[in-house]
């Protein structure tokens, strides 16, 4: 019975002597999880690091595609908006030349409508001197032309109207009278003979003769005809614009004539005056046009 204590004592002993050794087991188990624990946690923490550096690239990358197409997108609708402006702009231009194409139509048409009133009326008031080819009626290009041979309006030789075409000349004047929109150009001309020595005096060449018998026209027209003064113009060619031969006495009497040219003008367009200066630089010879000494 006396040895039971002992072995007990020595029990309590070794169990003494085994404490530091677990409580050193129990301190190293615990560091070596917190080791892993906090390894573990560091390797969690890099690895939502990458995850956020990728998010971020990622989001960084997504802003600059965006950016790019919203760039790309506002080019395209600068494109479409200069396109659409452009289209506008020809449309507006378009526009507007169909209504100015519109209206020089409407304008042509009324004006041929005009010369063809004109053509008419002259040719009724002429028609005796028409039928017994006295005067030659033609139309062009919208011009009338009226040639009026030398006997219906002077004696031979002579600048002075006769009798016979005063009276023509009236029944042309009052045709004359009422166009509005043109410029009427008087032409005297002649054959290729001179005047005779009686006449010379007067009409030392056929210039003379031909400036003389278209001037005194003019005045006819305007003082007796009615017609305004500001759409006469009166010009001379003397022979240097024959129609016919003057190897026939058939054809010199051709070559002796009045034209009466009715050329259209637009007053928006032109100016009287100007055109008159042209007319008489551009088409009549250089001579006088204003009477002939000894004419009426």
């Amino acid at each position: 019975m006396t040895e039971v204590p002992h072995e007990h004592g020595r029990n309590q002993e070794r169990g003494r002597s085994m404490v530091p050794w677990l409580v050193t087991a129990l301190v190293v188990l615990l560091a070596g999880g917190v080791l892993y624990l906090a390894h573990r946690g560091s390797q969690q923490a890099q690895a939502l690091a990458e995850q956020s550096r990728v998010a971020a690239e990622e989001a960084a990358n997504r802003a600059r595609d965006a950016e790019a197409a919203r760039v790309q997108l506002a080019e395209k609708l600068a494109a479409v908006e200069s396109e659409r402006t452009k289209l506008a702009t020809e449309k507006e231009q378009l526009s507007s030349e169909k209504e100015q194409l519109s209206q020089t139509v409407q304008e042509q048409e009324a004006e041929l409508a005009k010369l063809k009133a004109t053509y008419d009326d002259l040719q009724d008031k002429m028609k005796a001197e028409i039928a017994n080819g006295a005067i030659k009626l033609s139309q062009a290009e919208g011009r009338i032309q009226v040639d009026l041979v030398d006997k219906v309006l002077f004696d031979s030789g002579d600048a002075s109207i006769s009798t016979r075409g005063q009276e023509v000349l009236t029944r042309l004047g009052g045709v004359l009278a009422k166009v509005e929109d043109k410029f009427i150009q008087v032409s005297g001309h002649t054959d290729d003979s001179p005047p005779s020595q009686k006449l010379q005096g007067t009409f030392p060449t056929n210039w003379e003769l031909s400036v003389a018998r278209a001037v005194n026209v003019v005045r006819f027209l305007q003082e007796k005809g009615g017609v305004p003064a500001r759409r006469l113009v009166a010009a001379g060619y003397g022979e240097m614009r024959p129609v016919s031969a003057n190897s026939t006495p058939q054809g010199r009497a051709r070559n002796r004539r009045i034209e009466v040219l009715l050329m259209p003008d637009l007053p928006s367009k032109r100016n009287p005056t100007t055109v008159k200066r042209a007319l008489a630089d551009s088409t009549t010879p250089k001579s006088a046009v204003k009477p002939a000494k000894g004419t009426k």
